[in-house]
């Protein structure tokens, strides 16, 4: 059985989510997703959603097999009880393909490190429906 990890926030779910976690599975049996904790954020605005609702947003998905908040405290935790044959990364997730390689050989993890490519519909990000509801739903004062 060929595992496969994908990481992320998913604040605001929206059909890029639903392309990268497809792709994600696509290439394995198994799809694990392991979805941030609100104060493990903290490369971008925190998140709307509740951690818990995010995660059981992400399990209702159809392309996943397994959904898991993240570890508080270290990262690889999950990685490591997992043990998965690949791990997935989002198109704009700040994770360099070779820092995280590197990072999992250091602790001993073989999973292969896979950049899954960028969703070109319309609003595939969170910021971007943000970014909407604000400007056709909260137009400025007079």
């Amino acid at each position: 059985m060929r595992r496969i990890v994908a990481t992320g926030t998913f604040d605001i779910l929206h059909p890029g989510h639903l392309f990268y976690l497809a792709e994600s599975k696509r290439l394995g049996d198994e799809l694990h997703v392991i979805v941030a904790r609100d104060a493990n954020v903290r490369h971008k605005p925190a998140p709307i959603i509740p951690e818990e609702q995010r995660c059981a947003m992400v399990q209702a998905l159809k392309p996943v097999d397994h959904a898991r908040l993240g570890d508080p405290v270290d990262i690889f935790a999950p990685i490591r009880e997992i043990d998965p044959d690949v791990i997935t990364l989002g198109f704009n997730q700040y994770f360099r393909e070779g820092d995280l390689r590197e990072a999992l050989r250091e602790r001993g993890l073989r999973a292969e490190v896979v950049r899954i490519g960028r969703y070109d519909g319309l609003l595939a990000s969170s910021s971007q429906i943000v970014g909407r509801i604000l400007s056709e739903r909260c137009p400025p004062s007079p």
